[in-house]
């Protein structure tokens, strides 16, 4: 990886200083490089049978609970330099970081219009950005708890750092993308169709990275130069918004979901598309078509990939043949999945309030974890993949240890 320092230096090189404001961005930056209770029958008052006593006590796995936001948790992120720091942003316009150990506050994030649907530390964890939806974006040093760095945006779609430097990445409702250094607020932006830019990510090399659009296109960007390497639209795009993406390790590959029911596979240097799609054993074809892909993945040690749909299947792929091996099936829909980072085990959560393990070699599953009351709307797993994090709409963010046979 480059240096910090360097790839600031020439991402941004030629720039000045000077502090631009939105409409300034407009005209110069074109060509710039780069729980519901109810009432018991009047006759069982005071009485309940031990059943009902064993119900009412409700399953909790966590081993702590964060609860410090008044509203529901949309989004958990872990620090990456020790990942013995969380941070959760919520319906209460608040994000706070806290240890992961204890649960205490060590920086509450306030200041916000509107809900906090995104919150992220930066490569180094000196600095956690946190963006609500109405499009105020906030980035705090956590050494010192101090806000060093604001801006306004549109409406709010997603929020990403730089994998090795102190840069900043935003998509917005109008199609923005938006890339400043942080704390100078040099800024860069991407010209993209009139539709949402709905998800993003820079890929490994930190040199380019990949959007998806309401329209269904996906377009790979080199943020130096500031223009598209590949455009996928058309037949080889989706035919709906684009949901979720993620790349492999090394970048050569993105793996993208839409509201289509499908799953893409787009080779970064070649623009070349395969695609990937469950053959459902029940349901006819419009009800397949409807099925939204919510979360999609890269195996890191096996040639496997994941597709998580709003029915409730987390479906396993072969990566070479993209033919299916396993179909998990789930009560509820799958909100969200993510791949520990060192096994073949990829970790589902969804709207029942649960946190499932599953074995991808054998598409069994491995353990189960409750303790939410409401759906789980993010989760996060640290690189041992000894404990996960929840984010609920129960107003609650949990720490869960994950016990394994195997450990």
């Amino acid at each position: 990886l480059v240096s910090s320092v360097s790839l600031t230096s020439s991402v941004f090189s030629g720039w000045t200083e000077k502090q631009m404001t939105p409409h300034d961005l407009a005209d110069d930056l074109e060509d710039v490089d780069f729980e519901d209770t109810g009432n018991a029958n009047d006759d069982d008052e005071g009485w309940e049978t031990e059943d009902e006593m064993e119900a009412e006590a409700e399953q909790d796995d966590s081993d702590v609970t964060f609860s410090k936001h008044t509203g529901s948790v949309f989004c958990v992120s872990l620090d990456p330099a020790t990942n013995s720091l969380a941070v959760t942003g919520g319906e209460d316009d608040k994000a706070y970081v806290w240890r992961v150990d204890d649960g205490e506050v060590v920086l509450e994030c306030s200041g916000h219009k509107d809900s906090v649907t995104c919150a992220v530390f930066s490569h180094d964890s000196s600095m956690v950005a946190s963006g609500d939806m109405s499009g105020m974006i906030k980035v705090w040093k956590i050494e010192t708890k101090e806000e060093i760095w604001s801006f306004e945006v549109g409406d709010l779609e997603w929020l990403e750092w730089h994998p090795c430097a102190p840069v900043l990445l935003a998509g917005t409702d109008d199609g923005s993308v938006w890339m400043w250094k942080i704390p100078a607020g040099d800024c860069k932006t991407f010209q993209s169709p009139a539709c949402q830019a709905t998800s993003g990510k820079v890929l490994p090399d930190g040199k380019r990275a990949v959007v998806g659009y309401e329209d269904g296109t996906v377009r790979v960007w080199d943020l130096k130069q500031g223009n598209t390497i590949h455009v996928i639209k058309g037949q080889d795009g989706h035919q709906g918004s684009l949901t979720c993406l993620a790349c492999n390790k090394d970048g050569s590959l993105i793996l993208t979901g839409s509201v289509d029911g499908s799953a893409k596979l787009i080779n970064t240097t070649t623009g070349k598309v395969g695609v990937t799609k469950v053959v459902l054993s029940k349901g006819s074809k419009d009800e397949e078509e409807t099925n939204s892909v919510e979360s999609v993945g890269f195996c890191n040690i096996l040639p496997l990939i994941a597709v998580a749909y709003l029915d409730g299947t987390l479906a396993i792929y072969d990566l070479s043949t993209q033919v299916l091996r396993h179909r998990c099936q789930h009560e509820a829909g799958i909100v969200h999945l993510q791949w520990e980072e060192s096994s073949s085990v990829v970790s589902t959560c969804s709207l029942d309030g649960a946190l499932r393990l599953w074995d991808a070699r054998s598409g069994n599953i491995v353990s189960e974890y409750r303790g939410h009351t409401a759906e789980i709307l993010d989760f996060t797993i640290n690189r041992e993949a000894s404990f996960a994090i929840t984010a609920s709409g129960d107003n609650q963010a949990k720490v869960f240890c994950l016990q394994r046979p195997d450990r």
